[in-house]
């Protein structure tokens, strides 16, 4: 039996299942052992890791602690209150239909990515940024943001493992505009942490590639070096003509964490400026729900919870719930089974509930075949476009489908 617990409740004699944090981020070899010694638990709380799952089979128990789905079932009660309660969302409005900005969103995308490369390969080579090509990336982003937000964050999802550090840049851009957008914050600050979401992890070009892509778990001494990103990436930065504080500090501080266990300055609480802990919370979200050389991501929703799991000591409560209600318990472009039995593609999420979003269905599991594309309002009645639900996120290679076809028919 696997039981949830917090890591001061661990003894000497526990199984080890998984520690519930970020990947790289515990000083063990393994994921799961059994400990030995209270040196190894020392390590556990001194890394700041608190939720630990054990294996009662492996190990001692703890009569008090909930099973794994127990815990599971009450976080997932806690974010289903939330998504029920989510308010309206400042900005939220669409202004292009989004079969026609997926074209648009496609091009901003790939520019992005070109952009992203080359500042890497100039930082390897010494050369300083040039600013003037990355402002109107930036710009071609929060516009195409403006005009229908989920053409650009649901192709996002789709990344190339070989092309991950380009691509999370410009995801992590379009995910902080759209956050700092929900927040409704000023065009000029928006913009600066757009900058800022491009070229956060610009340090990343000095990490050997035999480090940053390797398969594996990283030595101490591996991660070390990969940990030194932020402060090369703040120094690379430093020397671009114009370049403002809030790229700097986001570029800095995206590592940090609100306990003090984050890198390279263990900063804690209010001492993060505020734009570092948005930033630091799209980054973690993106990297979990991307495949890696060395992770399968999570999906979208799964993601959600982990955050906010999280959120009691890694990350501000409250900008992670405002995150959730910027993006969508379902972001667009992700793919769900409805209780009907039909697969549906996510195209536009309910500004009240975020529960409830429109699919376009297209596939049904029974007769595994392709059915005719339609519009589904989850949050309407039988009768009115709706009556159905969404049972959970599926991966699109489980049935062999493409998402992305029946997004683009969205609005046909």
């Amino acid at each position: 039996m696997l039981k949830k617990l917090d890591s001061s409740q661990l003894k000497v004699g526990m199984f080890i299942h998984d520690l519930d944090c970020g990947w790289m981020e515990h000083p063990f070899v393994r994921n799961r052992f059994l400990l030995t010694s209270e040196d190894e638990i020392r390590k556990i709380t001194a890394a700041r890791i608190r939720g630990v799952v054990i294996d009662c089979g492996r190990g001692l128990d703890l009569d008090e602690a909930p099973t794994v789905s127990e815990a599971a079932a009450q976080t997932e009660a806690e974010v289903v209150a939330l998504a029920a309660d989510a308010r309206r969302r400042a900005g939220a409005s669409v202004r292009t239909p989004l079969g026609v900005e997926l074209e648009r969103a496609a091009s901003v995308r790939r520019r992005a990515v070109e952009v992203v490369r080359s500042v890497m390969q100039d930082a390897r080579l010494g050369k300083a940024v040039e600013l003037d090509e990355v402002a109107p990336v930036v710009e071609n982003i929060t516009e195409s943001i403006l005009r229908n937000s989920g053409a650009l964050l649901g192709l996002l999802q789709i990344k190339n493992k070989d092309d991950y550090t380009f691509q999370h840049s410009v995801s992590v851009c379009a995910l902080l505009v759209a956050f700092c957008r929900s927040r409704g914050m000023d065009e000029a600050l928006i913009h600066q942490a757009g900058i800022g979401g491009l070229l956060h992890d610009t340090g990343k070009a000095l990490v050997p590639d035999a480090i940053l892509n390797k398969p594996g778990r990283l030595t101490d001494a591996e991660f070390e070096i990969v940990k030194r990103h932020p402060r090369d990436g703040h120094e690379l930065l430093l020397r671009a003509p114009g370049i403002g504080p809030i790229p700097l500090d986001i570029t800095l501080h995206h590592h940090e964490r609100r306990d003090g266990s984050g890198y390279p300055d263990r900063q804690a609480g209010e001492a993060i400026g505020e734009l570092a802990q948005m930033a630091a919370i799209v980054d973690v979200y993106d990297a979990i729900t991307s495949d890696r050389c060395y992770h399968k991501g999570i999906a979208p929703a799964e993601a959600m919870r982990k955050l906010y799991e999280w959120s009691k000591a890694h990350f501000d409560p409250v900008l992670v719930q405002e995150f959730m209600r910027c993006v969508g318990i379902y972001p667009v472009g992700t793919l769900v089974l409805l209780e009907s039995g039909r697969l549906g593609v996510v195209i536009e999420a309910h500004p009240a509930n975020l529960l409830t979003p429109k699919v376009n269905v297209f596939f049904h599991t029974r007769t595994r075949a392709y059915i005719r594309p339609e519009t589904v309002d989850l949050s309407k009645g039988l009768g009115f476009g709706g009556g159905d639900r969404i049972l959970r996120h599926v991966a699109p290679e489980a049935w062999n489908v493409d998402p992305l076809r029946f997004m683009q028919l969205a609005d046909d």
